[in-house]
This record gives structure tokens, C-alpha cells and sequence, in this order.
């Protein structure tokens, strides 16, 4: 029995969803640790198609506790939207607990991300305006509203009023657009709260003793690695920690009670908003890959930019997670290409670069050194074992766990469960 996290290892859309669906089977408890409703993982099993926000994707298997952390930020009206569909289309929610030690999204925090946004100009960050940033910043300004207060009216109306008065001065004075009531705000969060009371619990003290009773904990990741607020690609970077560092703090666990760390991985590259990007193709291999790879976002619906692996990312990733194994997902988005790519370095003027340069400047100007394997033009999407793969294919995956320096524990061509090929055991 073991406590493993499951990151991303690019910038976020890996396909961890899939691979967190898949390993839910044989967990007995999944914990969300980081993020909100910016990050959306599409899920494809026996009870459908759903694109998860909040809800971690552990909730299709009845008997696995499901667990929003203290580090999810939570907008209740999103998380109770996703719990009605699952609802409706047979998925039993009953198992899911939401940390009371969670901070609360609120309207204001939606209407400042957009404001802020839209101040930016050319110079935006390209978040999702779900208010994602604003609740962290509140969060550290130790000026939050947590689920725990939106539970007890006397203290949530109290710390509402607080807000509202230093958030209404800054929309008016700031923006110039009318201050937000606070009657209304909490009547329709008051209705929100006495819809999920039933699911709010000392969620740390459920993770803690399912850890120390031997079981299987699944820790689930948003976003990805280089999206982390201290190692991506800062300022294009989310508002939490997406590492396997980030999921102690975010699910109540000590370092030493991890056991492994999975980071999930596609067979290219993708990115969402700004930011630097060495491998992009705004060419016609891009669009190719996006129109097999149906890459377009599950939370914004905005066409993802695309490019070939980087190996040079990949590898930051994996010293910074600490990774024992990877997965990788989406392989059979390259079938039709006649070679592939991957990125082994970049050259920046006459200095080779083999780590991810902290200056984004720096970073802007690189340009990736390729190495060009051959491709396969083969439909790797029935193979279920490494020996159904063809020969180039697997010589492909054997390049990028070396140039990662980590072990291949799956191999995704599909977004299928039974679209998997597992070489070794995530749960040891």
C-alpha cells in the first residue's frame, strides 16, 4: 500500500484526468491539493465523457473517498454544477469530502481577475477569469473567507462585510464599476453553503488515517509544473504550487509520507494563455497535432498552442518533482507523422542551455537543438501491451525515459481506460 502524486509535467492538459481515473480503481482515496475551476480534466469511461473542474477524478469508483484539500481554492456554484451533472448521469457523489480548511471564491475575486486581466492589456497573463488569483492572493492576505466560515452565518456575514468594504472601494476608486452587495452575496452563498454542508469535514484527519491504516491515497495535481508559482514560467504561471511539494501542504501530508511521484506527460507539447513556449510549431505540424489531438481547452475551450516534446522542460520537471515514474499520454496523436522531434537542449547565442533559464527573456530567444527520430505511420490505438507498439514507437518512448531519467510506468494511446498499457505497478 502506498501514497503516490500524480503531477503534470509540461504546462498543464497532460491528460492526468485519464491517468487519475485509471488509477482510482485501485486507490482508496483521491485528494485534489491545488487549484480550482481553472483546470479542467476530461475524463472518458463506462459512465461517459465529463470534464471535471473541481471534483477530483477519483469520484467514479463508489467505494474511493474523494477529497477537495485545504490547498483547492472552491467556487461552490462550479462545484455544485459538476455535482448535479455527475448526479444525473448515475455517479454516485456520496464519498466526496471538502477540506473545511478550503478557501472560498467569491464574486469579487471572479469580477477582479477579469478587471485585472483586462488592465493588463498587452501585457496579460491569459488567465481563465475564474477569480483563481484573487482567492489566493486573499488567502495570503490572510484576508479569506475559508468553507469553514461559510458554514457558520454569523461568521461568514461578519468576514463578508469585512471584504466587501476594502473590495468595493477598489472597484469603484480603481475600475469605476459599482461595489457588489453584500445582502446578496450572502443569500446566494448561504444557499450554496447549506447544499454542501453534508460534504465538509476535517478532510486532513480522513487522508492521515487512511495513510496510516496501509491504503492506497491517489494525490491529484492541477495544472502542471511549469505552471507552479516558484518554478514555471513566472508571471504566465498559475496561483498555487501543482509540484509534488505543493501536495503536502495542499492535502495535509508530510514529506515523508509520499511514496512515489508519477508525472504525467503528452508525446508532444502543449500550452494554454502566454508565455514562452522553444518547441512551438505555428505551422502546419502544429495544426496537425491539434486537430488529432483535439487539443482545445476542457475549462477556457481555447485552442491549445502545440509544438514537439521538450525533453529540456521534461527534465526540469522531473528533478524538481522528484519523479519515480512518468506517463506518457497521447501517443497515437503522432501515428501519421513520418518523423517526430524531440528537444534536447536549447542554444541561446553561442551558450547551449540543458535546464529551463529562469529569465524569461533569456528563454524567449532560445532556440530548441532537435533530435529527429523516425516515426511509425502506424494506428497505435488498439495496443494494450508494449509489444503491440510498433518498433519506432517504442524506440521513441525509450528516448524521451532516458532523456527524462525516469522510468515509464504507462503509456496512453486513447482516452479510454482500456487505452492503456501499463509496464510496471503505480501502487507498490
Amino acid at each position: 500500500m502506498s501514497v503516490v502524486v500524480v503531477v503534470g509535467g509540461q504546462w498543464g492538459d497532460e491528460g492526468k484526468g485519464k491517468i487519475v481515473d485509471l488509477l482510482a480503481e485501485k486507490a482508496d482515496a483521491v485528494v485534489r491539493y491545488s487549484g480550482g475551476n481553472n483546470a479542467g480534466h476530461t475524463v472518458v469511461n463506462a459512465y461517459g465523457e465529463f470534464r471535471l473542474h473541481l471534483v477530483p477524478a477519483g469520484i467514479f469508483s463508489s467505494s474511493t473517498l474523494s477529497v477537495i484539500g485545504n490547498g483547492v481554492v472552491v467556487d461552490p456554484a462550479s462545484l455544485l454544477y459538476e455535482l448535479d451533472e455527475l448526479s444525473s448521469r448515475g455517479v454516485c457523489v456520496d464519498q466526496l469530502r471538502i477540506s473545511e480548511r478550503a478557501h472560498v471564491v467569491m464574486p469579487y475575486h471572479i469580477l477582479l481577475d477579469r478587471l485585472e486581466e483586462q488592465a493588463r492589456g498587452s501585457r496579460s497573463i491569459g488567465t481563465t477569469g475564474k477569480g483563481i488569483g484573487p482567492a489566493y492572493v486573499d488567502k495570503v492576505a490572510r484576508a479569506g473567507i475559508r468553507v469553514v466560515d461559510l458554514m457558520i452565518p454569523g461568521v461568514f456575514r461578519q468576514k463578508l462585510d469585512q471584504a466587501l468594504a476594502t473590495k468595493n472601494r477598489l472597484l469603484e476608486a480603481l475600475y469605476g464599476v459599482p461595489g457588489l452587495s453584500a445582502d446578496e452575496i450572502f443569500d446566494q452563498y448561504s444557499g450554496y453553503a447549506n447544499r454542501l454542508r453534508r460534504f465538509v469535514a476535517d478532510t486532513e484527519a480522513l487522508v492521515q488515517g487512511a495513510v496510516a491504516e496501509g491504503k492506497n491515497v491517489l494525490l491529484e495535481g492541477a495544472q502542471g509544473t511549469l505552471l507552479d508559482l516558484d518554478f514555471g514560467t513566472y508571471p504566465f504561471v498559475t496561483s498555487s504550487s501543482p509540484i509534488a511539494g505543493g501536495a503536502c501542504t495542499g492535502a495535509g501530508l508530510g514529506p515523508t509520507q509520499i511514496d512515489r511521484s508519477v508525472g504525467v506527460f503528452k508525446a508532444y507539447t502543449t500550452r494554454v494563455g502566454q508565455g514562452p513556449f522553444p518547441t512551438e510549431q505555428n505551422n502546419e505540424i502544429g495544426q496537425l497535432i491539434r486537430d488529432r489531438g483535439h487539443e482545445y481547452g476542457a475549462t477556457t475551450g481555447r485552442a491549445r498552442r502545440c509544438g514537439w516534446f521538450d525533453a529540456v522542460v521534461g527534465r526540469y520537471s522531473a528533478e524538481v518533482n522528484g519523479l519515480s515514474a512518468a506517463a506518457i499520454t497521447r501517443l497515437d496523436v503522432l501515428d501519421a507523422l513520418p518523423t517526430v522531434k524531440v528537444c534536447i537542449a536549447y542554444r541561446y547565442g553561442n551558450t547551449r542551455l540543458t535546464r529551463v533559464p529562469a529569465d524569461l527573456a533569456v528563454l524567449q530567444d532560445c532556440e530548441p537543438v532537435y533530435e529527429e527520430l523516425e516515426g511509425w505511420q502506424v494506428n497505435t490505438s488498439s495496443a494494450r501491451c508494449w509489444s503491440d507498439l510498433p518498433r519506432q514507437a517504442q524506440t521513441y518512448l525509450s528516448r524521451l525515459s532516458e532523456l527524462l531519467m525516469v522510468p515509464l510506468d504507462l503509456v496512453s494511446v486513447g482516452p479510454a481506460r482500456e487505452q492503456t498499457i501499463q509496464l510496471r505497478p503505480t501502487f507498490i
